[in-house]
This record gives structure tokens, sequence and C-alpha cells, in this order.
């Protein structure tokens, strides 16, 4: 046998190595002494239990998106490695997490946001621009923990021309009103203001009352897919609004009971803040069981005991108006300690009120008049609302990431504003708005709501008797109506048809349906509220909560003037005397709010007052401004009118139970 060389063992090694290096899978293996091919070696099987790596998967990076980017540039900033755009210099800074002041303190910021906050000069970097804040207090942005921006009859871009000035510079906004009327494009709507640069943020909570009862069809319905779909689809949407149909909640045989549990569900289901409405819940055995189904707020307190005893069960107090000054002394009496589970809101207010009241800046005020700290006074209504909506990493302190919203105050216990800075820019200065307000061509799902379906006449509201009747018993209805029974009256009857008793108070009340066009409607005889100047009426598109039009009268062909101008004007309220028309204001925006100037608006409301004032007015010396709820369909109310609906032709409901009642008999 001849034995290979030396060099012979060389050349086949290298030959193998090349082979190997390669990456030949292809070729055979090789003897690395003789050369010659061999069979491949059985692979030995891994021990028992031993981890066998896969392939290595390629991964590809994620693309940031557009507030990941942000940070990274405030990190930048931060670090004196990246210009700022402004600094707020020199103030006495609020620390809303430590209920602090920290004096002659720089504020910089990028672009709508805050990068560094601390001792003035120790930030090293470059800024554009430098703003001198020495002897005055820098206050967060005020929030709205529960606000109806609906209520202010602006729409949401002319909403910030109105608030800012006053402090607001984000809301959460109860979204009830306008998913009543256009469901599926309500989180649209919010958030269209932002996207052509208004700087009030609003953050949509979804309307449990959409519809407010299982008795009513609207515009929207929102059941668990509804609500689901959108709180994943916008990280500003907070949750679920006040939830405030209580029969339904707590009776499982109620008709809105899957409706409003799946809601419920949904919401808890995508991490998202359940908000409560718990009007006429104080008993301590009520007020434990709407904390048990997880609602986490309410801003329907009356009484300051009512108040305690839902603070102590854990609910987040919303507190407004009376309600600060009867319940701020009671919580200093009892020694309150921590003072993070309230907040302070406007609810309800039109922009008229809101001109001579305030807002926000006028409830801070009363809360520090009625014994707050001062400190908490102004946490109540920046930080613990933010923390409440789960959106404390955006809004609500003066603390790097959140956007820059500066209130900068010369007096805190009058809440005395000089300027405020809204993301990053200064937006009002002694009470005036300093930015545009962006013009908006809102759709016709916004414009295009009031559809009657045709003119209505005297005849449409006439209410007749049954055959023969010379009298009639006949339904009542009030407003913010609670008894268990329905209100009834003797009324006397005209060529068949029922007639009104104005010698006791007695008028006319007709809700018609906005959404479907084939002009249907509910009436029933009304009192306690409503003209008693004959051949008058007034009638509003804005009716809590469902918002068809509502129109309250002496005569059937004042009422129907009234109405038929609603749809003319595309919504909006409307007051008739002798017949005529003597004041409206326009709501174009889904017959809830109008896109016009503050001052505009302010002033036709105002005029609708002042000619209100001029009729004589049933339970009220003028214009009755409650007329926007005098229909409310939620609890603690029980007989209501609604639109008529298969099974029940009057429209007359017990809310509690569904019973039914007829308007004459």
């Amino acid at each position: 046998m001849i034995k290979p060389t030396l060099a012979a063992r060389l050349s086949a090694l290298m030959m193998a190595v090349a082979v190997a290096a390669a990456g030949v899978a292809s070729a055979a293996p090789v003897d690395p002494v003789t050369g010659a091919a061999v069979a491949p070696a059985a692979p030995t099987p891994p021990p028992a239990g031993a981890h066998v790596p896969t392939a290595t998967k390629v991964i590809h990076p994620v693309a940031f998106n557009e507030e990941t980017k942000i940070r990274q540039s405030l990190v930048q900033v931060a670090l004196a490695r990246e210009a700022a755009d402004l600094i707020i210099r020199g103030a006495n800074v609020l620390n809303v997490f430590t209920l602090m002041w920290m004096p002659d303190t720089d504020i910089v910021v990028k672009g709508k946001r805050i990068a560094w906050v601390g001792p003035t000069g120790q930030w090293k970097g470059q800024a554009g621009n430098i703003v001198d804040a020495k002897g005055l207090y820098a206050v967060p942005g005020f929030g709205e923990s529960h606000k109806h921006i609906e209520s202010s009859l602006l729409s949401p871009e002319w909403e910030a021309a109105l608030v800012i000035p006053m402090g607001n510079t984000w809301t959460s906004e109860g979204s009830h009103e306008f998913s009543n009327v256009s469901g599926p494009h309500n989180v649209e709507f919010w958030l269209t203001p932002e996207k052509h640069g208004s700087p009030l943020k609003i953050f949509p909570a979804l309307g449990s009352a959409t519809p407010p009862s299982a008795f009513e069809v609207g515009g929207g319905n929102y059941a668990y897919h509804e609500v689901a779909e959108n709180i994943k689809g916008s990280l500003e949407v907070q949750g679920l609004d006040e939830v405030m149909d209580w029969p339904a909640v707590s009776v499982p045989s109620h008709p809105g009971y899957q409706r409003i549990w799946e809601d419920i569900q949904a919401t808890r289901d995508n991490r998202g803040v359940i908000d409560g409405h718990g009007s006429g819940l104080r008993d301590q055995d009520r007020i434990n069981a709407f904390a048990a189904v997880g609602l986490t707020s309410d801003h329907e307190t009356r009484v300051a005991e009512e108040a305690w005893l839902k603070l102590q069960a854990g609910l987040f107090l919303q507190l407004r108006d009376d309600n600060i000054e009867k319940a701020v002394p009671l919580f200093v009496k009892n020694g309150l300690k921590e003072w993070d589970n309230i907040s302070l809101v406007t609810d309800d207010r039109n922009v008229a009120d809101s001109l001579k009241q305030g807002t926000m800046n006028t409830h801070i005020a009363l809360a520090i008049k009625m014994g707050a700290p001062v400190e908490a006074a102004y946490a109540m209504a920046s930080l613990y609302p933010a923390r409440h909506a789960h959106m404390d990493s955006l809004v609500g302190s003066i603390a790097p990431g959140r956007y820059a919203d500066v209130v900068l105050v010369s007096s805190l216990k009058e809440v005395a504003i000089k300027e405020v800075f809204a993301n990053g820019q200064l937006a009002a200065k002694d009470g005036k708005y300093l930015l545009p307000v962006p013009k908006i061509a809102w759709p016709a799902w916004a414009t295009d709501t009031i559809h009657v379906g045709r003119k209505l006449t005297a005849k449409d509201f006439e209410i007749l008797a049954p055959a023969g009747k010379t009298t009639v018993t006949a339904a009542i209805q009030a407003p913010f109506y609670t008894e268990p029974e329905q209100k009834t009256a003797t009324l006397p009857v005209v060529d068949g048809v029922v007639q009104r008793d104005p010698a006791h108070d007695i008028v006319k009340v007709a809700i018609i349906d906005r959404y479907t066009g084939k002009a249907k409607l509910g009436k029933m005889f009304f009192t306690d509220m409503g003209p008693k100047t004959p051949n008058s009426a007034v009638a509003t598109s804005v009716s809590h909560d469902l918002h068809n039009i509502t129109v309250i009268g002496s005569s059937d062909e004042a009422m129907a003037v009234a109405v038929n101008r609603i749809s003319e004007i595309n919504g909006g309220l409307v007051l008739v005397k002798d017949g005529k028309v003597t004041a409206d204001i326009r709501l174009e925006i889904g017959g809830l709010m109008t896109s016009r100037p503050v001052a505009d608006a302010a002033a036709s409301m105002e005029n609708l007052y002042n000619k209100g004032d001029e009729l004589e007015w049933i339970g009220s010396p003028g214009f009755p401004r409650r007329v926007l709820f005098a229909m409310i369909t939620c609890s603690p109310f029980t007989w209501r009118l609604v639109v008529p609906y298969p099974g029940n032709p009057s429209g007359l409901v017990l809310l509690q139970t569904g019973e039914t009642k007829p308007i004459v008999w």
C-alpha cells in the first residue's frame, strides 16, 4: 500500500477547509488524510430536554411614531444638546405632585411640550424666545374632568377661544350629546379641531347614554362593539362617559340592561375609564352598589353628606357650582387629608353664561374661598382630573413630556390670570384670545342633521278625545318629574279636541323626531314650565339627551311655527310670540352648536333671553333656561314623554320599568 506523502495530506486538508469555508452545502465530506469521499456520520441526537436553537430571524426595526419622535427630541433638549423654542423664566411654579412651590424656576419648551423644569439659569442650552415671568405664579393649564362642550353652544374650535383665556387648555368631553346626533362620527368630530391647529386638547369619553334610554332611537347606538372599537381606535379616547341609566344598570329585567353592561364591559376590557352619574343615589346601599359596578366617578352630588359618603366609597368627585359651596366646607371640617380624588367641573354652561361667570377659574376661586388648600384647589383643576382620565402623561402638570400649558397668575386666591400658554404658544393675555381660530368645513354629517320630513301644521299638535267625551282625564307632564305616579287633570273637549287649561297653568309639550324624516311626534299636556302669553311657544333642538326637538306652547299654531323655524335654520332655539318668531339662535353644527365667534354667539343668546323676558312664563319670571333639560330621560326621573314607538302609541313611559300610559282617557 502506497502511503500518501505529507504534501498530499496537506493538500487534501486544505481542500477540505476551503470547501467548508466556502459553505458549499452540496460538497461531500472527504477523509482529511486520503482525500477520499466518505459517507457522512449520522447526527448525534441532543440530550433529552436540551434547548435546540431555531434559525435566526431577520428583525426589521419598527418605525417610530410621532409621539416617540417628540419624546426623543425632548431628551436631547433636556440634555442641552438641542435648542429649545421657549423659556418661561423665573416664575414661582406650582409642583402639583408635591403641592409645593418651586421659586425662581425656568420652564423650557420644545415645540408643544415641556422639556426641562428647574432653577433659573441651570439649563445650559439655547432658546429662541425667553419670556420673563418673575413675580408671577405658574400653574398647569386647567382641565375639565367632565364637560359637555356642546352646552357652550359653540363648536369646539370656538370653544377654545372662549375658555383658554380663562385658563382651560384641555377637556374630558362627555360626548353623549353629539354621539346621539351622529354616533359613527362622534370621535372624529371631537378630534378634528386639534388636527386643524386648535390648541384645546379634547379627550372624548364615549356616551353611555347613546341612546339615553331603552325607549328612544336617535343618531347613534353604542354597545360593546362600538365602544371597544372607538377606544382601540384612538389613544385620546379616555373611556365611557357618565353611566346614568341606573335602573338599566341595577335591574336585570330592565330593557336596557344588556346594552349598558356591554358598554361597561367593553370599556373595562380595553382599560378605559368608566365614569358615573349618581343623581339621586344618596343612601349607603345604593352608593355601595354604584361603586361595585366599577363606576369610578360622580358629578351629581347634591348635598354635602352625600359627597362625603361617595368619597369614602372611592368615587372620584367632580364638584360643580353649589356642590363646591356645600361639600368643601364639610371636607375641611372632617379633616380631609388627601384631596386627590376630587376635581372641579362646569359640566353644562352656555357661552353667554360662561362669559359672565367664568369657568374653571371661578370654581378654583370658589373652592379656595370655601376652605380648600390653595395648592390642592389648583391640583383639583389640573393633575387630579388628568390622572382620573389616564391622561396625566400629557396634561395636568408643569413637568417634562407634558404639553406646555402654563397659566401665569398674579393672585392665587382670586385666580387673576395674566397670560395663558397652550401648546407652547402664548394663547391669551389679560382675558383676550390671541391665536387664529381654524376655519373648518364641517361635513354634512355635522351640519345636515335636522330631518323632520315636512312642515308641521297646528293640526299635528291636536290631541283628540275618545269619541263622545266632553271632558277627559289627561296625563300632565312636568320638567324633571320624579313622582312614581303620573299626575293627571280633568280637561275640557271642544269639537273632539282636548283643550289646554291656562287658568291652571296647563299648556302643551311635544317631542318631534328629527332623525328619520317621518314627522313622528309625541304630544301631551304640560305644566310648571312654558309660555302663558297667548299664541306663544319655545322650541329647541338642544333637548337632552337624545336631542329630538322639544316645543312647549300656549297654542298649536305657535308650536308649528317654532318647530318649522328649527328646521329652516338646521337646529337651534326659537321663540315665538303672538304667532311670529321674535328671536332665535342658529345651531347648525349637530343642531347643538354654532361655528361662530364667541361674541356673536353670546349676543344671539342674550337676545333670546331678552326677548324671552318679554313673555309671561309658568314657574319663571323670565326665559326658562332649563327648557333644554325639561324632557331629559335619565334617573332619577320617572314618567317621560318620548317619540311613540311600537307598543307605546302615546310615547308616555315609566323609565324604571317600561310601563306605558295613554295621554288622555
